[in-house]
């Protein structure tokens, strides 16, 4: 190329980057920061947070080893040794683990799958938000000594009104279900992300091993954290109104919370596991210099370990008293979901062992992760013999198991990443030799504390005491856990130290220093807010090993939608299965209504736990007319499709078509509320056939002609608005308001139906659990009732708008889904509450 024609592409490139940055950029000042959608900011946002808690984390960690130190110590009391290590486990299990990983996929997965952003950039701030301020909530017990102090599972009735009558229980309860919004809304923008916006050609195939980590991750959150959510809402309930959900003496059982909890809790394992292992499966083929071995036997060791780890929770409650059967049954699921494990532990062996491995900082942790993971997985197996497990239940044994699986599963990848990313982040290289000193202190220090763990649990020292006596013979193994622990402290901080100097002081990166073979290295460095100024055709799955001027290409403009010329903010949506284009995405810009209903939430929150639930119900009303209001800036409204002087037709804008991101996030959010609902039908069945004290009254109070007239009405509605979206996809648009007016109507009539049917059976929730679970039951159908005939007023309008026609086919499929389900759930809650018992009898 001559000079004439370089100056011209240059100052060409210059232009599409001038118009992307107006469309993509963020104000500066303080509304930039509070307004601020994308990706690459928030994903760092929750990384530092995390990290802040983290850090946090640690020093509760420090109080408890210095406790241990020595026999007989008083440095805290019992009551703030419980506070402190029961915060210990909750903030660095639902603080640091989940939203630092959640940020790295945040930050990364666009980069990776050649895209933009992802697909809806105001959820991942109102998750943020709604981590940031759930966390501070949570937090602040401790500050204000009124900290949670049943360990961090919760257990009742230790964690019930009449044994913590104080504020702590409820600060955990309200706090971590607010965190897991943050959770949940993550798990959603993930899932559609990289099914529906990766790169054209992008097909599964050639899809990166991280992101495929990252899905399977995402979609663990979405089924996995509504059985706690459930749990959290019930035991609020029993100690702020004495709905007796765990309480034997009302027909309730305590082991439901246990059943709850693991729901989540096991596979919540596995959840921090997977984007550490594809922090792994990144980083091996990179240093090894060639290709991961045996793709697809990772691709189906992921999928594998994801469907597995939903059927061992009750590997954590063999001392409970189940039944033999069912004992014998998750211990050897247990022992099964080490299958898939180990295949992937062989396959970066294999890769390793054929590549010519180059000894970079970032490989050192992979290494270090190897063999603390390898030896946390032969301790998980001895844990899942029933017998063994009987043996060392409750000690330190567990505790060390836990740690290693944990922190050297998550911990160590995640600094591997933390290194080999950060190039990217900051366009500098960290330092070798204090990155090197941070991990042999970490990894010595780390192995120091648990390994020792491993003796003092066999030697029968439980977990959680704040105190022994010399006697025991374990004072000398819990100094050396305690110097070892200080030891990791002192590597962790020496690689904060590195963090800190290296921004200024690091040498200047090269593009792709590592010699990396994916997308995220074709971005500048540091990203710009745009990330790709045009967006490649992928036909590899080392589009950077293939076409290592790539970057450049993609600088230049030389790919699809480069610039923005119309002002949008633009994407490709591709197919799921193959990658084709099917339509171009526009995203929303920087908005205040994240930040103003994850505040409204907060007050939520905070009023709840000082009882004041008038405010409580007032702020949630606002909150869901916040909601509301943000969703009316959506589809084809103005400040959501900037059309500035062109349209694209071929492929056209999604909103101008029946399908779209919002189709999908509608019904990953809908497999979350039907986790959420098959939960609840769970506890149902569970107390009806386990519970010891449980009374089913002889006639339901519940009236069927009011519940089937009502289900009528709903089922008619939703058949109406089915052939209405029907008719609109075929080009008929007449009377479209009133229809949807008329379906809204319906709407009411079945939510009048249905509120009747509850105030007709004059329930007593806090007399028995038979009637509190009817009223949960009930509550979640009117809510959803409620819910789905405001959408269909909204749709009137809009559709009396012009927002909604023919040519705007989008949202009405969008609340068709919503109305679907919930027609599915009431009928199957029908089914369960009202016919099933007068089917089976009273004394079923």
């Amino acid at each position: 190329m001559n000079e004439t024609s370089q100056s011209h592409a240059s100052s060409k490139a210059d232009l599409l980057h001038r118009e992307l940055e107006l469309a993509w950029g963020s104000p500066a000042g303080l509304r930039g920061m509070l307004t601020v959608v994308n990706h690459g900011t928030l994903g760092l946002r929750f990384m530092v947070t995390g990290l802040v808690f983290f850090l946090l984390g640690g020093v509760l960690a420090m109080l408890v080893r210095t406790q241990l130190a020595f026999p007989d110590q008083d440095f805290m009391s019992p009551d703030v040794y419980s506070q402190v290590t029961t915060m210990h486990g909750t903030v660095m299990m639902f603080l640091f683990a989940i939203p630092v990983l959640e940020g790295l996929a945040i930050y990364l997965i666009p980069k990776m799958i050649g895209t933009r952003d992802l697909a809806c950039p105001r959820l991942t701030a109102f998750g943020y938000w709604c981590y940031l301020f759930g966390g501070i909530i949570l937090f602040s017990s401790l500050l204000l000594d009124m900290a949670p102090d049943s360990g961090w599972f919760m257990y009742t009735p230790l964690s019930s009104g009449e044994y913590s009558p104080g504020s702590g229980s409820d600060f955990w309860l309200l706090g971590i279900t607010f965190v897991e919004i943050s959770a949940l809304s993550a798990g959603v923008e993930l899932t559609v992300s990289i099914l529906r916006t990766r790169a054209s050609g992008m097909a599964l195939h050639r899809m990166p091993l991280f992101a495929w980590y990252i899905l399977a991750m995402a979609l663990m959150i979405v089924v996995g954290f509504p059985p706690l959510i459930l749990g959290s809402v019930l035991l609020e309930l029993e100690r702020a109104v004495g709905m007796p959900f765990f309480a034997v003496a009302g027909g309730g059982d305590p082991v439901l919370w246990q059943h709850l909890f693991w729901l989540f809790g096991h596979p919540e394992v596995y959840i921090i596991f997977l984007p550490a292992a594809g922090i792994v499966s990144t980083l091996i083929p990179v240093f090894a210099g060639r290709p991961m071995v045996g793709y697809g036997w990772i691709v189906a060791s992921i999928l594998i370990t994801g469907f597995i780890s939903f059927g061992l929770w009750v590997h954590h409650m063999f001392t409970v008293g189940i039944p033999q059967l069912a004992q014998a049954f998750f211990s050897a699921a247990s022992m099964l979901v080490a299958v898939p494990t180990a295949i992937q532990v062989f396959v970066w062996l294999t890769t390793l062992w054929l590549g010519r491995p180059r000894m970079t900082l970032p490989m050192l942790w992979v290494l270090g992760f190897l063999v603390i993971f390898v030896c946390g997985g032969l301790t998980g197996v001895m844990l899942a013999l029933v017998p063994f497990n009987w043996q060392v239940h409750d000690t330190h044994f567990v505790v060390a198991h836990m740690h290693y699986v944990l922190v050297g599963g998550m911990f160590f990848p995640l600094m591997a990443g933390l290194y080999y990313w950060l190039p990217l982040v900051t366009g500098r290289m960290p330092s070798e030799s204090l990155g090197r000193l941070g991990f042999w202190l970490t990894f010595s220090g780390f192995n120091l504390t648990f390994l020792i763990m491993h003796w003092t649990g066999l030697l029968g020292m439980p977990r959680r005491i704040a105190s022994y006596e010399s006697a025991m013979g374990w004072d000398i193994y819990n100094l050396i856990s305690s110097v070892g622990g200080f030891m990791m402290s002192a590597g962790i901080a020496v690689v904060l130290l590195d963090l800190a100097l290296h921004g200024r002081f690091g040498r200047l990166a090269p593009r792709n220093p590592w010699c990396a073979d994916t997308l995220e290295w074709a971005v500048a460095t540091p990203p710009t807010s745009y990330t790709f100024a045009s967006l490649p055709q992928v036909t590899s799955r080392h589009p950077l090993w293939e076409f290592p001027q790539l970057g450049e290409s993609i600088r230049l403009g030389e790919h699809e939608r480069a610039g923005a010329p119309h002002g949008r903010r633009e994407l490709l949506g591709t197919d799921p299965l193959t990658g084709r284009v099917r339509e171009i995405i526009h995203l929303p810009g920087n908005s205040v209504w994240p930040l103003a209903a994850a505040l409204v939430l907060a007050v939520v929150c905070i009023s709840l736990l000082v009882r004041l639930y008038p405010l409580a119900l007032v702020a949630f009303v606002v909150a869901a007319c916040m909601l509301l209001r943000w969703s009316w800036e959506n589809g084809a409204h103005a400040s959501a499709t900037p059309l500035g002087d062109n349209e694209p037709s071929d492929p056209a804008l999604h909103s101008r078509t029946p399908d779209g991101p919002g189709r999908w996030t509608m019904g990953v959010a809908l497999l979350a509320d039907g986790a959420f609902f098959l939960s609840l039908l769970f506890g149902w069945c569970y107390l009806w056939t386990v519970s010891p004290q449980w009374r089913m009254p002889d006639v339901s109070p519940l009236s069927l002609p009011m519940m089937i007239a009502s289900g009528l009405a709903l089922t008619l509605a939703a058949s109406w608005l089915g052939r209405r979206c029907r008719a609109i996809v075929a080009g008929r648009e007449e009377g479209l308001a009133r229809a949807f007016a008329g379906i809204a109507a319906l709407g009411g009539v079945h939510l009048l139906l249905l509120l009747t049917l509850a105030v007709q059976a004059a329930l007593a929730p806090t007399d028995s659990a038979h009637d509190a679970v009817l009223w949960v039951g009930l509550a979640y159908l009117l809510v959803h009732a409620t819910l789905a005939t405001v959408l269909m007023l909204l749709q009137a309008r809009r559709a009396a708008l012009g927002l909604v026609s023919a040519r705007l086919p989008f949202e009405p499929g969008v609340v068709l889904l919503f109305w679907r389900y919930h027609t599915g759930a009431y009928w199957i809650l029908v089914a369960a509450i009202g016919v099933l018992p007068r089917v089976l009898g009273a004394n079923a």
